[in-house]
């Protein structure tokens, strides 16, 4: 079984920046696939970013391309999301996601464990 805590979450005003955290544990993520997504109110949940934990290679949404920055530390099994460049179109729950393999990493249906998800808002 995995388990990710999310953290860092919170209020900051437009054009400020936060840095999310996913602490996980409970199995050896060399070969796993780390993602973050968010939900929006009255919205559905969509993929932010991923990486890999072998080789450290990104994915990104469109819409954060530029702003948004995914790492990992393996040593310490967290993965983290640099939001900069923040607008209030980004608040939501985010929520970390964990993938035993490299899917569709877009798609919420490549994963097989999620965190509670942390809240983010940003205020204009």
């Amino acid at each position: 079984q995995v388990q990710l805590v999310e953290s860092g979450g919170g209020l900051v005003q437009a054009g400020g920046s936060l840095r999310l955290s996913c602490a996980a544990s409970g199995r050896t993520f060399s070969s796993y696939v780390m993602g973050w997504f968010r939900q929006a109110p009255g919205k559905e949940r969509e993929f932010v970013a991923a990486i890999r934990w072998s080789g450290g290679s990104t994915y990104y949404a469109v819409s954060v391309k530029g702003r948004f920055t995914m790492s990992r530390d393996n040593a310490k099994n967290t993965v983290y999301l640099q939001m900069n460049s923040l607008n209030p179109e980004a608040t939501a729950v985010y929520y970390c996601a964990a993938a035993r393999s490299l899917g569709s990493v877009g798609l919420e249906g490549s994963y097989d464990y999620w965190g509670q998800g942390t809240q983010v808002t940003v205020s204009s």
